[in-house]
């Protein structure tokens, strides 16, 4: 997985009744784009993010 500073990462909800959470790639801590990600999530949360099967990054 590859992403770019400003890109969108979106991480579909585990279970039944979860919502998909949206964020903002606010760091890109890998190299050439590799994760770990920051990411500030739609409610200001920031986390340290290495996305799983579930997770689409989407151009920004």
């Amino acid at each position: 997985m590859m992403a770019n500073v400003g890109d969108q990462l979106l991480v579909h909800g585990h279970v039944v009744g979860q919502g998909d959470r949206h964020g903002k790639i606010i760091e890109v801590h890998g190299p050439e784009g590799a994760p770990p990600y920051l990411v500030r999530y739609d409610d200001g949360h920031e986390s340290l993010v290495f996305p799983g099967p579930d997770a689409i990054i989407e151009p920004g």
